[in-house]
């Protein structure tokens, strides 16, 4: 009897310690399906602060993706990406970047989305004591910060100027230099800026009496800045952002894989929240 119960004691052991290896394998193949990687997101600078945000929402989901962004204006990204910068998404402030990629072959079929719409805004300082109302009497402007030529938001303010009258009708807005917007303003002092961040910073600084930016800019500036005026979008035309994966001839499959998920979250109902929140309007066609 004694030698039965021992022997069963035994078997009972030995079971035990098969379990405990298994169960210790089964965890180390599980470590082994995370895989660490790292994507590189072009974003256009007036997405800077919401887009931050949403990379550390997702990162506290995924840390095994290094989220990696390039800020700037569309067009120097766009000149960037098709300079052959390391590229796996394209957050663009404009469609006419995204088209120029679109046609260089560079977009992935099928992933090429409008994600939100903004507004061009007029602004100055809350203490400038300025006379402008609105885009149609910048002329009365000591001073405008303006957005360059390859710049969405430059752009947008040379469109709205065309249909006032104030410029003449050109088929490329971006051709039409500040020399030439200086003089049909009456010879208002304009100061180009390499993108709508620094637009931004020359006002709030007083470098600049008055500048056109986006709506979403202007958020967490409210105590500093006063918005002269929303442009109409009869004057600018949608201030759509499109998003797309971008051709990356480099990236192997959990960089493609991660970039493709990170995607599906920035088109998410969680991140259009956030969006929203940040002054962004996620009710687009």
């Amino acid at each position: 009897m004694k030698r039965r119960i021992l022997m069963a004691a035994f078997v009972i052991l030995v079971l035990s310690a098969m379990a405990g290896c298994t169960g210790h394998r089964h965890s180390t193949i599980k470590r082994e399906k995370i895989t660490e990687t790292e994507i590189q997101v072009f974003i256009a600078a007036s997405l800077n602060r919401v887009m931050t945000e949403l990379g550390e929402i997702y990162h506290t989901s995924h840390p095994e993706v290094k989220i990696t962004y390039n800020t700037d204006s569309s067009g120097t990204l766009l000149t960037q990406i098709k300079e052959g910068y390391e590229c796996d998404i394209f957050f663009s402030a404009a469609q006419k970047q995204m088209d120029e990629l679109e046609r260089e072959g560079l977009v992935r079929n099928g992933t090429r989305v409008n994600a939100v719409n903004n507004q061009l805004v007029v602004v100055t300082r809350k203490d400038s004591g300025t006379r402008v109302k609105g885009i149609d009497s910048l002329p009365d402007a000591e001073s405008v910060a303006l957005a360059g030529g390859s710049v969405p938001a430059g752009q947008y303010t040379r469109q709205a100027l065309m249909n006032l009258g104030t410029l003449y009708k050109v088929e490329d807005v971006s051709a039409i230099t500040t020399e030439e917007i200086s003089y049909a303003l009456g010879g208002v002092e304009i100061s180009e800026q390499d993108n709508v961040s620094k637009v931004l910073s020359a006002v709030i600084e007083g470098s600049c009496e008055v500048g056109t930016t986006y709506y979403s800019d202007t958020y967490g500036y409210e105590d500093r800045l006063t918005i002269l005026e929303a442009v109409s979008y009869g004057l600018t035309g949608d201030v759509l952002y499109p998003i797309a994966r971008v051709v990356n001839e480099d990236a192997d499959e959990a960089q493609n894989a991660a970039a493709d998920d990170f995607l599906k979250f920035i088109l998410s109902d969680k991140a259009k929240a956030v969006f929203e929140a940040y002054y962004f309007d996620t009710e687009v066609e």
